[in-house]
């Protein structure tokens, strides 16, 4: 469920930092959690869109204006960055929108990460992506694995490539829960090369991001 690509950050013998964008996501949300009892972190912060409800329990939210991510770059002298932005073209409105967000923002991300010496990233990315695909969604994921790992001078840099997501989200996506209950009715028969289409929890992933980020 992953591609990577990695330098030779210099070892940091202290406790690490996190930063994470799109915490209030299903992904971002199970991370965020998992981060705050990891006892390798002493810091987590997490950069959001709105103020959050108490009952979010987002650990440390700022709340910024993303289409100025730049004028953040100081969050992001940090050991350890996880990227859960993410939208649907419904829920964007529109190709360009939704290209904001899962392409823009998370390539500007990246290069802040670079600027400021970030020890390792890693980002949601699709499970089937490919700069080549006929999907508009599936080549947006490509061409943003293709950018960010082009990207001179980073440390490490790693995508996941869920399938689709289950857990309890705010939001309502009616075709998605029916395209993954249909998809948890195939995954006993989805085996080999087909397995990495199974649903996956958010959890996993977040767990998934975890392993990857560089604790050496």
């Amino acid at each position: 469920m992953s591609i990577q690509l990695s330098g030779s950050p210099q070892k940091r013998t202290q406790g690490y930092s996190a930063l994470v964008l799109g915490a209030s996501g299903l992904v971002g949300k199970a991370l965020t959690q998992m981060l705050v009892k990891d006892p390798r972190y002493k810091s987590v912060t997490c950069l959001v869109r709105r103020p959050m409800s108490s009952q979010a329990n987002i650990h440390h939210p700022v709340v910024i204006d993303f289409d100025n991510l730049q004028a953040y770059e100081g969050y992001f002298c940090v050991d350890h960055l996880y990227i859960c932005l993410g939208t649907t073209l419904k829920s964007a409105g529109s190709k360009s929108e939704f290209r904001k967000v899962d392409f823009e923002y998370v390539h500007i991300a990246a290069q802040l990460a670079r600027s400021q010496h970030v020890r390792s990233l890693v980002w949601i990315s699709s499970v089937g992506a490919n700069a080549r695909s006929a999907s508009f969604y599936l080549r947006t994921k490509g061409e943003l694995e293709n950018a960010v790992f082009r990207i001179p001078g980073l440390n490490s840099a790693s995508a996941v490539r869920p399938s689709l997501l289950v857990g309890n989200r705010d939001d309502s996506r009616v075709s998605e829960q029916l395209a993954i209950r249909l998809m948890q009715w195939l995954s006993p028969v989805l085996i080999g090369r087909f397995s990495k289409y199974r649903p996956v929890s958010a959890t996993e992933v977040a767990g998934k991001m975890m392993e990857l980020q560089r604790f050496d």
